[in-house]
């Protein structure tokens, strides 16, 4: 397990807003920066509080979904609990759409395809998950190759499941693509990116005050 620093955005410095709601707001969360408070001192900073002093009159618990720092992020927060709670349940009934894009060191054989695995936390090596026929849970994600570029594979992935660092792991396991993400410090070789080369690059939701579909979108930075 290898390691490297980020430089997120200093916090008196906006985070990029890329769609606004009366109720809701889509921010580009940089890689390096928590969506939410660590639990060890320190580590307050974060995208739901930083957004919190962009929005002061936002109410309530804000965050629906969380990531990991390493992944730049297309982050969805609510300004209202009522919006909060309307958008928890289209999480949680999968009725909203995610899509990532991810540079793999080395090269994927096949151009598409869907990945099943159960996924369990792998308490002795926290913070680490692994493959686990016997406890773990069904998690599923569809790929496609967007790209080959000199040993490496460009690819976009859809998860159907959330599970803690799956695209990670589909893509590092042999019973996956068998390849990692470029700089992925967990499940590859941290030494191969100066970040983890993982971005949400969309996030389809529905309004939460008016019912319309909204697209969101966040070109790679890399």
């Amino acid at each position: 397990m290898g390691s490297y620093s980020y430089a997120p955005p200093p916090s008196d410095v906006p985070l990029r807003i890329l769609g606004r709601g009366a109720s809701w707001v889509a921010i580009d969360k940089p890689a390096g920066l928590l969506s939410v408070p660590g639990r060890r001192p320190g580590l307050e900073d974060c995208a739901r509080e930083r957004v919190r002093a962009m929005f002061p009159e936002a109410r309530g618990p804000m965050t629906m979904h969380r990531l990991d720092m390493d992944t730049s992020v297309v982050l969805l927060l609510a300004l209202t609990p009522e919006a909060h709670r309307n958008l928890s349940i289209q999480f949680e009934k999968r009725r909203v759409e995610k899509a990532y894009e991810a540079l793999l060191d080395g090269e994927v054989e096949g151009e598409c395809g869907e990945i099943e695995l159960p996924i369990a936390k792998d308490w002795p090596n926290r913070p680490l998950q692994k493959i686990c026929f016997e406890s773990g849970r069904w998690s599923a994600t569809r790929w496609r190759v967007l790209g080959r570029e000199g040993g490496r594979t460009r690819v976009r992935f859809e998860p159907i499941t959330g599970r803690s660092h799956q695209l990670r792991i589909h893509a590092a396991s042999e019973l996956g693509l068998g390849v990692p993400i470029v700089g992925d410090r967990l499940y590859g070789d941290a030494s191969s990116g100066d970040r983890l080369m993982l971005h949400a690059s969309e996030l389809v939701f529905r309004d939460p005050d008016t019912g319309r579909r909204v697209a969101i979108r966040s070109e790679a930075p890399f």
